[in-house]
């Protein structure tokens, strides 16, 4: 190499470089990509970098000749990065279309190829029928290589088959962004079968990578911008849920009659309602899921409110050993809510409701309880609207679950369960 070219060459490893560093910040850090999609693009980032770094001691290998004895080893290594970046699409196309990865076809077919590849590179090392060294000590390709290189060829052309067969499946933004991946990839692999341009490639895969991810990094934005103004819009309308003007009424009343009969409890009457209705209205503004201490509290003063109405007609029992944890806001509270309105009884016998908060092997495990007049007849379509509101904003901010169902001895059962705890 002249010294122009050298120069260049670690110019354009050095950009490569400090572009896939901000990829990695930035993927680990936008809130607008999920679990998954961030693990995915640090890796496939990550992988890119390390790929970047072997480029450039292939570089100081060709410059320096007294490191021509290690031409070999370095070559390996570039070939092992950059074959582990070809199946790695496949990941990503069976992810979003909600396939089943170690069921796939196309993710056998591909880690096939890559284990030929393998193969083929350690069959290379020990006949030098594909690469070897030159008198000089260098490395140097041999008449075979190209079908060393062909099964990642094969690989990316996979990729492209399995992209356009699934194309329905997936959104414009996503579909494109594989494209333009994928197909100049694919042609500059080809390329280097016959051509030793390892700088040109590399150059070549980290800006097709980088329009990739601005284009799914963009569908991203735009799913997480909606996902947003649904979570508002949901709690937003179970507020409108909770604050029912006969709610609000009869506690008013309440507090008047106490006022003559009872003036120390309705101060506390009127200290739980107050604590009540602030605590919905902070519910409502969050928009992260807030510490499960939070809505106990949001309960607990909800409850109280309704016990100086129901007096001995309402017994409640907490057993809240759990709490270090996070949930959305308005989940406890509307269930425990939803027990009073629906569980009592006509004949006029106590209520009893059951809050528990338990760490199990699944995560955080939170029920409901009531032995009022049972799920068959308040059902799951008890104030359906709150539950699946509830439902949905579990399975949005957090993944958990909400499960009814009747419970044993009489009454009705509502759990809630959350992955991983604090």
């Amino acid at each position: 190499m002249t010294d122009w070219t050298v120069l260049a060459s670690f110019s354009v490893c050095g950009a490569l470089l400090a572009m896939m560093a901000i990829s990695i910040a930035f993927s680990a850090f936008m809130p607008a990509l999920d679990r998954w999609n961030r693990g995915y693009f640090v890796t496939f980032f990550s992988l890119l970098f390390l790929y970047v770094i072997v480029i450039v001691f292939d570089v100081i290998v060709y410059t320096v000749p007294a490191l021509a004895n290690m031409g070999i080893a370095v070559a390996i290594a570039e070939y092992l990065f950059f074959s582990v970046l070809t199946p790695m699409p496949i990941f990503f196309l069976l992810h979003k279309c909600g396939e089943e990865i170690r069921r796939s076809a196309l993710m056998r077919a591909g880690l096939t190829l890559w284990g030929i590849f393998c193969v083929l590179l350690i069959v290379g090392r020990i006949t030098d029928a594909f690469y070897g060294v030159a008198p000089d000590g260098q490395y140097v390709r041999r008449p075979l290589f190209p079908l060393l290189i062909a099964p990642l060829a094969a690989i990316m052309l996979l990729n492209i088959a399995g992209l356009i067969k699934r194309r329905k499946k997936l959104s414009k933004r996503i579909f494109i962004g594989l494209l333009v991946y994928l197909l100049p990839t694919a042609l500059m692999i080809i390329v280097y079968m016959f051509v030793a341009a390892d700088i040109v490639v590399a150059l070549w895969m980290v800006l097709s990578a980088l329009t990739m991810y601005g284009f799914i990094h963009a569908d991203s934005v735009e799913q997480y911008t909606r996902q947003q103004r649904e979570i508002a819009r949901q709690r937003a309308d179970i507020m409108v849920l909770q604050m029912r003007p006969h709610f609000i009424c009869n506690t008013m009343m309440s507090i008047y009659y106490l006022c003559d009969r009872d003036p120390q409890k309705a101060k506390q009457v009127t200290l739980d309602f107050t604590d009540y209705l602030r605590r919905n209205f902070n519910a409502v503004s969050s928009e992260n899921v807030i510490p499960f201490t939070d809505e106990l509290e949001h309960a607990r003063a909800y409850l109280a409110v309704e016990q100086a109405q129901f007096e001995d007609g309402l017994l409640v029992r907490f057993d809240t050993p759990h709490t270090a944890f996070r949930l959305p806001p308005l989940t406890l509270q509307p269930l425990v809510e939803n027990a009073v309105k629906h569980g009592m009884k006509a004949t006029g016998e106590p209520l009893h409701v059951y809050v528990t908060a338990r760490q199990t092997d699944r995560g955080s495990e939170i029920t409901v309880e009531d032995d009022g007049v049972g799920f068959s007849s308040a059902g799951d379509g008890a104030k359906p609207g709150a539950l699946a509101n509830i439902r949905q904003r579990l399975s949005q901010m957090c993944g958990g679950t909400l499960e009814i169902g009747p419970r044993e001895g009489g009454g009705t059962r509502v759990k809630i369960t959350l992955p991983g705890a604090e």
